[in-house]
């Protein structure tokens, strides 16, 4: 059983819908009008970190499972919780300017190499 990469995936799930609700309170802060994707910056970085989160997550998700199953649980859970902890700098960040999304970028972006990473180098190793 795959409890706590279960777990982390909710969390990631929660996290995403959060910044769809923020996405929605940032159109109705600054009055950019459904289907308008641009018009105040606030709303275009709120919109930008939705986006990136969604772009980020067909990555992190498949190769959280694949190396919960062929490596751990517990550390796959881990490592996507490290993923989640990034996304939530980069929100803090990307909020304030554009120029302060880095810190955040990187911890996620390391911790999605490290979860792909270990996925296919465990799964190359039980084919050869």
């Amino acid at each position: 059983m795959y409890h706590l990469t279960a777990l982390v995936t909710l969390l990631a799930i929660a996290f995403y819908f959060f910044t769809c609700i923020n996405v929605s309170r940032s159109r109705t802060k600054t009055g950019v009008k459904v289907p308008a994707m641009s018009g105040h910056p606030d709303f275009e970085r709120a919109f930008r970190i939705q986006m990136n989160t969604l772009e980020w997550m067909p990555i992190v998700l498949p190769s959280l499972w694949l190396f919960a199953i062929y490596i751990s649980d517990a550390v796959a859970a881990g490592i996507g919780a490290l993923w989640i902890v990034g996304r939530i700098v980069y929100f803090i960040g990307y909020s304030k300017a554009a120029a302060k999304r880095g810190p955040g970028f990187f911890i996620q972006a390391l911790a999605a190499i490290a979860l792909w990473v270990g996925a296919i180098g465990a799964v190359v190793s039980r084919l050869v």
